[in-house]
């Protein structure tokens, strides 16, 4: 993984130091609130319902144990001893006291961390697939990409005030699995008939008050015009993106006012005009980066292990769990290991400081000191021989970090909801305790087979649920919490924004409402084997409405 360079320490370590000054004159009352929150929102200090909000920077979603060891202690010695795992693949400390926020940040320097650019109208955290670098279906590992533009966009003059707050995700997959179309920009990496390097390129998508799927708008850009092309977007975005109304002030709302075609025309002028500049990425720069991203000496095995077998063959437990939370890796003999943050009745993407620990110690012992955060709200062991599932799973059980449920019904993304939020109308967690609950049952789960469930408690949809086979949209109806559902999204390369089906849920009912839904579609699915967004796409919203509604 990637290591700070004397810049990158010089820089961390210049704006700790200065935000530290900018906390001190807050807290003597030199600074009102006004003038304080453009400040704390360049170093990811929100002021949340009932405290103030760290959130902390995971580039690419990669840690080591040393990392994640330290956000740990951090959740024990400045918060509640826990810390909230997020869409972004970055951090949530939803207690710490504002006086200690610089000494916060100084431990973050420490071990290569910090949290510039998680807020605020700039280039946020630059995310990517979570299998990267292991995923036997990938074409290359795309977190070398992801960092370098990560060093490029960091305090960007031109681009720290931006109209409004922009996302890009980078996939090395055809599958994707970073959600490319639903950011401002996607790449996706791909090759071309020679067998070059490249991408394509998306863009203008987003979900929110108007969620939209990005448009591609370059089927093959050359790794070498990367930033260039990159910058072309932005700079159009900056010039001609809304700053009147902060609803309309996202690329894609520019992109539907603009239409596709005339943006392209833009995009590609400018690119034109910059492109054989200072921003062409040379090929040894690129080669730099990709070392410090090499796969570690993985020792030959063999493809199957008996030893995973004869455990699982004597542990259903287990079987269950090596059946749904391993992802094949491109090195026969191991596999990526999914560690689910959704524990029956749980909060989902909540981690408390002692499984950090845990899973600190495992990485470093069977995973070769990595861990990733997936945009899912769950973390991930990417390099673990086959062998050793079992040891890891039985490490993982000791602190609830075993269930097996990756990918399925209660494996459910949310966001906070009002339990923390100020911008939320209802809540989200226990609507997701709640669901996991009613659908936890292992073989229930299973018959189910795949099906995502994403809850936001606002219309801001940080729980993603525009792109959820079912979604679930809190809203406030006269002081009274309701809950809509939308069916049919999906944030993969079959993207799609979900329909509302109707009137909505209140608390009390929503989860018998979401357990029609299921029903349902276990009624009408042609076989065992046709998943939730098949059978959807294929029959519509109609058996799902008279379910829900009656004829």
């Amino acid at each position: 993984m990637y290591r700070y360079d004397e810049f990158d320490a010089g820089f961390v370590n210049e704006r700790v130091s200065q935000f530290s000054d900018q906390v001190y004159r807050r807290l003597a009352g030199d600074m009102t609130e006004d003038e304080f929150r453009p400040l704390r929102l360049m170093n990811g200090v929100y002021l949340q319902l009932h405290a103030y909000m760290l959130r902390v920077a995971i580039p690419y979603g990669t840690l080591n144990s040393a990392q994640l060891r330290r956000l740990g202690r951090i959740a024990r010695d400045y918060d509640r001893g826990f810390g909230h795992f997020t869409t972004r693949q970055n951090i949530q400390y939803n207690w710490p006291a504002l006086k200690d926020v610089p000494a916060i940040l100084a431990e973050l320097a420490e071990v290569e961390m910090h949290a510039i650019q998680t807020s605020g109208n700039c280039i946020r955290n630059v995310t990517a697939d979570h299998f990267s670098g292991a995923a036997q279906d990938e074409i290359a590992d795309s977190r070398p990409y992801a960092e370098i533009l990560r060093q490029w966009s960091s305090i960007h003059p031109e681009f720290s005030y931006l109209p409004r707050k922009f996302k890009i995700a980078v996939t090395g997959a055809a599958h994707d699995r970073a959600a490319i179309r639903v950011h401002d920009i996607g790449l996706e990496v791909r090759r071309n008939d020679k067998g070059e390097i490249g991408f394509g390129v998306f863009v203008g998508g987003g979900q929110g008050r108007t969620p939209m799927i990005a448009r591609e708008v370059r089927e093959f850009l050359p790794e070498a015009d990367l930033i260039a092309y990159t910058d072309a977007i932005l700079r159009i975005y900056n010039l001609y993106g809304r700053r009147d109304n902060k609803y309309k002030a996202r690329i894609k709302i520019l992109v539907h006012e603009t239409g596709i075609e005339v943006l392209k025309q833009d995009i590609e002028a400018e690119f034109e005009r910059i492109k054989d500049g200072a921003l062409k990425l040379p090929a040894e720069e690129v080669a730099r980066i990709e070392a410090y991203f090499a796969m570690p000496d993985l020792p030959a095995r063999p493809a199957t292990s008996a030893v995973l077998e004869a455990a699982a063959g004597a542990d259903p437990e287990l079987a269950r769990f090596a059946e749904v939370n391993l992802h094949p890796h491109k090195v026969p003999g191991y596999a990526s290991v999914t560690i689910s943050l959704k524990p029956i009745g749980g909060i989902p993407g909540d981690a408390s400081a002692d499984q950090m620990d845990l899973v600190a110690d495992i990485a470093r012992a069977h995973a070769f000191d990595e861990i990733r955060v997936s945009h899912e709200q769950n973390l991930v062991l990417p390099h673990v021989a086959l062998d050793d599932v079992p040891a890891v799973y039985a490490q993982l059980k000791t602190l609830g970090l075993a269930t097996a449920n990756a990918g399925l019904i209660t494996d459910i993304i949310a966001c906070p909801g009002l339990d923390y939020c100020a911008l939320a109308n209802a809540r989200s967690i226990p609507v997701a305790s709640r669901l996991s609950e009613r659908f936890g049952d292992p073989a229930r789960q299973a018959e189910i087979g795949p099906l995502s469930i994403k809850i936001s408690g606002c219309i801001n949809a940080c729980g993603h649920h525009h792109v959820g086979h079912i979604g679930i949209l809190g809203v406030d109806r006269r002081g009274e919490e309701f809950y809509q559902i939308t069916l049919g999204g999906s944030p993969d390369e079959t993207a799609s924004v979900g329909n509302i089906v109707g009137r909505g849920f209140g608390s009390d009912d929503i989860v018998d409402a979401v357990e029609k839904v299921v029903d349902t579609y276990l009624a009408v699915r042609t076989d065992a084997d046709e998943p939730f967004l098949a059978t959807y796409r294929r029959v519509g919203d109609a058996p799902f409405k008279e379910a829900l509604y009656g004829a």
